[in-house]
């Protein structure tokens, strides 16, 4: 990236940076985009004029369901979104992920940290799902089992004992304390180590986090560059490396140097374990 670039970079993060300030201490301001483009405006005109329409109309015909300002729950913005969402990132990772798992035929599925409301979600009706956090969850779910644990220190798991074995934008935020874990800075490097250890030799590891320009975005996550994890997983070999890009499009089969300086990609990394080696954090 030349220098142009760079600067380019410095600014948008610099104001992205901002905006994320904002949003922590004051969450009722954003998205700012529904003040500038008019929506909230027309959103507010639009409730009112229907809510007048309504009254007129149900007091002729009486329907049993009158308007009481006491029970109003005013929703301004759902008429300019479109009819279906895809959350960044996770729309795309979640349907790549569990389709290998199906197709793996595993009956059991080990994750470290995904949604459980997304792609465990989509697992539990094919295969069992052990689901490991370090915070509490209190759900009993059919096909769901779930461990308490530091993932950067699994030693109740014995090595080389899970076959299929997943984390989605997870590992990006180990060691930050975002979630109640210990300050770590090599905490990214940790799981990973603890993710290769306790893999059996021919297991798949199903991974994906945020990349390109590579960043530390404290406390919210790590930005990497793909060749780092590439690098990082260095008992496994690469089965494929697919991105979701910047607009959110998929890319299946993707070049490593192509997407490293995205702005905010996704990569996802099929890993197989081939080999056995102790290796330190440096």
């Amino acid at each position: 990236m030349n220098n142009l670039g760079k600067l380019k970079f410095r600014i948008i993060l610099s104001l992205r940076c901002f905006g994320y300030w904002v949003n922590s201490l004051f969450p009722f301001l954003l998205p700012l985009k529904n003040y500038i483009n008019g929506n909230l405006f027309f959103g507010v005109y639009r409730y009112l004029h229907d809510c007048m329409i309504y009254i007129f109309s149900e007091n002729k015909v009486h329907s049993g369901f009158k308007v009481v300002f006491t029970n109003s729950f005013p929703i301004f913005l759902d008429r300019y979104d479109s009819a279906g969402n895809m959350p960044r990132h996770y729309f795309w990772q979640d349907l790549w992920a569990a389709e290998k798992v199906y197709k793996s035929k595993v009956a059991r599925h080990f994750d470290i940290g995904s949604r459980l409301d997304g792609f465990i979600a989509h697992c539990l009706p094919f295969c069992e799902v052990v689901m490991m956090d370090i915070r509490p969850l209190d759900i009993s779910i059919n096909n769901l089992s779930f461990l308490q644990v530091d993932c950067t220190n699994m030693e109740e798991i014995c090595s080389d004992s899970i076959f299929s074995l997943s984390s989605l934008h997870a590992v990006e935020h180990f060691g930050l304390g975002r979630y109640g874990d210990p300050i770590d800075p090599f905490g990214y490097k940790k799981v990973i180590l603890e993710m290769q250890r306790i893999s059996k030799l021919g297991g798949d590891i199903y991974l994906s986090v945020p990349i390109g320009y590579q960043r530390l975005e404290f406390n919210a996550q790590r930005i990497f560059d793909p060749n780092t994890i590439v690098n990082l997983f260095d008992q496994c070999e690469l089965i494929e490396f697919s991105v979701i890009d910047d607009a959110n499009k998929f890319h299946q089969n993707a070049r490593l140097d192509d997407f490293a300086y995205t702005y905010y990609g996704c990569g996802l990394f099929h890993f197989k374990k081939y080999k056995l080696r102790s290796i330190g954090l440096i």
